[in-house]
């Protein structure tokens, strides 16, 4: 089972058009919780701004979420225009594959992104798509989320050490 992301930013504004085109990504998968809005249900006028960006460029944007909580996913999706579904049982494949087909494209052109190893990362790294894990915007998580930091954070350091280790080899 793959952990690791294939890209590690601190945040959604940094995916960029040059990038996506660089790794022939044309649509995103989003998570909601701590990625584009924080505990308080709050999203940065930045975010908004991102994804209309993308949208102009042609990238796709979906939102896929494991909460129970529709009207939650609804507004965001609403304030970012994007279609989205909730309940979605994230690392099981099952989401991910009505959402690939909905969106038309083939699974390494869709880039899922979010903040959390042990459901968006695992989730997309098993139906092959390109895996984009973001810092969480808040500190302050759900409880069960919150227990599983702790543990992700130990995977994130050696995904950093991995990836220091590799860009050295690569320079030598």
């Amino acid at each position: 089972m793959k952990i690791y992301p294939k890209e590690y930013l601190d945040k959604v504004e940094q995916i960029t058009i040059p990038f996506l085109h660089k790794n022939k990504i044309v649509a995103l998968i989003l998570d909601v919780d701590n990625t584009l809005i924080d505990y308080h249900r709050n999203m940065q006028e930045s975010i908004v701004n991102w994804a209309k960006e993308l949208k102009a460029q042609g990238i796709k944007l979906y939102i896929l979420s494991n909460t129970n909580h529709k009207e939650k996913v609804e507004e965001v999706a609403k304030k970012l225009g994007i279609p989205y579904r909730n309940l979605a049982k994230k690392p099981c494949k099952a989401g991910f594959l009505k959402v690939q087909q909905e969106l038309g494209e083939k699974p390494e052109n869709i880039a899922v992104v979010g903040d959390q190893i042990f459901t968006d990362i695992i989730g997309g790294n098993r139906c092959h798509m390109f895996t984009i894990l973001v810092e969480p915007i808040d500190k302050k998580d759900f409880w069960y989320t919150a227990w599983k930091r702790p543990i992700e954070n130990k995977i994130k350091s050696r995904y950093k050490i991995k990836q220091m280790k590799e860009k050295e080899n690569v320079s030598k």
